[in-house]
């Protein structure tokens, strides 16, 4: 995996990509990871593209120490009046997604896309996203995932929503508790505190977690506040659960706004809980919704299916909303479904397309009673086995779980003469989830 990260990062540039820009006047760059103003003049655009103001010296200093394990590729315009400035930026690095049953994917991890607005309908990102994507594939990344400020630019490259993300405002007096009593206790923490302990219980988490990826560098200093660019960090509060057998097992980190109307109405804000077992989680839950002068609590990123539903007594007093979060890209059919398990035997043959002909075909997926999936590529479906049609973005939303065969096929996005055989093949028993944007 280290390697692969390395070789990945170091990769050069798409061919491709790069005459398809030269054609438009436009060259395309790695910017260098010791070249401290190429990415300050990268940072600015993302900046720009992600509607942020200019980014002061602090910001600049503290991206420029953290963010070296990214692959940061700029668009350049020779022409324009700022030409060291990008008119488009990408990056992108190595990260492993947790699949259903345990197993685990390296990915291509996509964020900080933009394109400058003097610069749109040129072709830019098509260019980049292909190219990127194409090197991805010639390393063996067997997927790419991004989470998306703009949801509707990434399904023609295939991209699917594989992982929703559920947002609840809690009204704390009437939701009233009723889990269970954990036996652990909650102690106050220092936010450096928190943050020695983030990525050890991140990664215990996320492995049971469908849709969770690792803690990218610099993320966890940013959720705590431990890095120069920190904004109202003062406000965080962090809390520890500890077991009776003194694991540190769970961590929530949150901020809270007075009302200076009236005091006994102020709200919290989860800002990440991380609960490595059922009774951290329902340690900090119930702790978070007993805190004194709190009537509402709001917290984003949470699966679709929460434990905590079950956990207060009156469930309206719980809105939710739901947001398309994390979205997937299978760059390679075999090995990634090879490398997640299945918890029913069966045998089905899915023929593939794919808009940018990278991972399109006809594919034999065999399960066993144990989980493990073969995957054979073939010239024609074997007789006897069910054929379902779809494209690579459909079988991506598949792969997790969070969405049945069922439901695609009634929305006309696959076709299969049993749909519910194959909902019954892709369903899981944990709901996916990310919990943080990337």
């Amino acid at each position: 995996m280290t390697d692969l990260r390395t070789r990945y990062h170091d990769a050069g540039i798409d061919r491709g990509a790069v005459e398809g820009l030269a054609a438009h006047g436009l060259t395309v760059a790695r910017v260098g990871d010791a070249d401290r103003d190429a990415t300050d003049a990268w940072l600015e655009a993302v900046a720009r593209g992600f509607l942020d103001g200019e980014p002061n010296d602090a910001r600049r200093e503290a991206f420029f120490d953290h963010t070296a394990y990214r692959r940061k590729i700029g668009v350049y315009d020779p022409a324009a009046p700022v030409a060291q400035t990008p008119v488009a930026t990408f990056a992108s690095w190595i990260a492993e997604l947790s699949l259903p049953g345990g197993g685990a994917v390296p990915a291509s991890a996509i964020s900080s896309v933009t394109v400058a607005p003097t610069h749109r309908r040129r072709g830019i990102l098509r260019a980049v996203m292909r190219g990127e994507l194409r090197a991805a594939v010639e390393l063996g990344v067997p997927i790419a995932a991004l989470t998306v400020s703009e949801s509707t630019i990434y399904g023609r490259f295939g991209f699917a929503p594989a992982v929703v993300a559920a947002q609840w405002e809690i009204d704390v007096r009437r939701a009233r508790w009723i889990g269970p009593d954990a036996p652990g206790r909650i102690d106050f923490v220092t936010r450096e505190q928190g943050r020695a302990l983030a990525d050890t219980l991140h990664e215990r988490v996320r492995r049971g977690m469908p849709g969770e990826i690792d803690l990218p560098g610099g993320h966890p200093d940013r959720f705590f506040g431990t890095r120069p660019d920190a904004e109202k960090a003062d406000q965080l509060r962090v809390v520890q659960y500890r077991s009776p057998d003194g694991e540190v097992d769970g961590l929530a980190l949150y901020r809270v706004t007075e009302n200076h109307d009236d005091f006994t109405q102020s709200s919290l804000d989860v800002a990440l809980l991380l609960a490595a077992t059922d009774d951290a989680y329902a340690g900090l839950w119930r702790f978070l919704l007993s805190l004194d002068l709190i009537s509402t609590v709001r917290v984003s990123e949470l699966a679709v299916d929460e434990p905590l539903w079950w956990m207060i007594a009156d469930q309206r007093a719980a809105k939710i909303s739901l947001r398309d979060h994390h979205y997937l890209r299978i760059l390679d059919v075999p090995a990634t479904l090879a490398a997640r398990r299945f918890d029913v035997a069966d045998a089905v043959v899915l023929e593939v397309t794919d808009p940018l002909e990278i991972a399109g075909g006809t594919f034999a997926l065999t399960t066993d009673a144990e989980g493990t999936a073969s995957v054979d590529i073939v010239d024609a479906p074997p007789v006897g086995l069910p054929v379902v049609t779809l494209g690579i973005a459909e079988l991506s939303a598949l792969l997790l779980g969070g969405v049945s065969a069922v439901t695609l096929a009634r929305a006309g996005r696959l076709h299969a003469d049993d749909p519910a055989r194959i909902a019954r093949l892709f369903a899981t028993t944990v709901a996916p989830r990310l919990s943080f944007w990337y």
